[in-house]
């Protein structure tokens, strides 16, 4: 039998704040390590992609959008393939805002638990679905694992992998100001941060954009998708 704790709100906070200490001194060793996946981009233009998960849903994007637009950013969404049918206009509207789409495969499940033929099918899949809203060139997988097998079969399908260098476990932790503030506090140019879409119960990643987008912009940071971020670093 499992039991439950309840943790009072600031020792949970303590507790999640040094989870996220040291998230940037770790995120910099595995891409040291990691080849062609994708954590950051070395880029000195002012820039940040902005990437969200586990899209779309009817409830909580289309305020994700108007949010964007509303602050003048771009962002990457990466698309659940299950969530696509009936979601088709939601999905037309986002690249027709100038944001782009990336493959999450077909469920939120973690990507690494999957036999090799099916993280092969829903790959090709949620691939076959984004056909119709123009090229996608990025994969991540649930839950941010993966293995080399699993790059080699994405890289076949024209796709690179990448993970992030933000991410605030706003998945996994309710508590708006912290997500907030973790992100304002490891923001550097080429940095990339994941936050997620959902049903209501993610409207929190509303709370967390309305203070860190026009933060951001205060500073000098325009927040873009990832070939956005990544043409920046070609440039510079």
């Amino acid at each position: 039998m499992f039991r439950r704790y309840i943790v009072p709100a600031a020792s949970a906070a303590a507790l999640a704040a040094g989870m996220l200490a040291n998230q940037r001194k770790w995120v910099r060793r595995l891409a040291a390590h990691a080849g062609d996946v994708l954590y950051y981009v070395d880029t000195p233009a002012p820039m940040v992609a902005l990437t969200i998960d586990d899209s779309p849903h009817p409830r909580l994007t289309p305020h994700i959008v108007q949010m964007l637009a509303a602050h003048q950013a771009t962002a990457t969404f990466f698309i659940l393939g299950a969530q696509v049918p009936h979601n088709e206009g939601l999905l037309a509207d986002i690249v027709a805002r100038g944001h782009e789409l990336g493959n999450h495969l077909m469920t939120d499940d973690p990507s690494i638990r999957l036999q090799p033929a099916e993280f092969a099918q829903q790959l090709r899949r949620t691939h076959e679905l984004l056909l119709p809203y123009g090229p996608s060139r990025w994969f991540r997988p649930g839950s941010g694992w993966y293995n080399r097998r699993m790059l080699r079969q994405a890289a076949a399908l024209g796709y690179r992998c990448v993970l992030g260098s933000i991410y605030p476990y706003d998945a996994q932790l309710h508590h708006p100001p912290l997500l907030s503030a973790y992100v304002l506090n490891n923001v550097f140019p080429g940095g990339i941060i994941t936050l997620h879409d959902g049903d209501w119960r993610r409207r929190q990643t509303l709370t967390v954009l309305e203070k860190v987008l026009p933060e951001l912009r205060q500073r000098g940071y325009q927040v873009v998708s990832l070939s956005t971020l990544v043409a920046s670093a070609a440039v510079g």
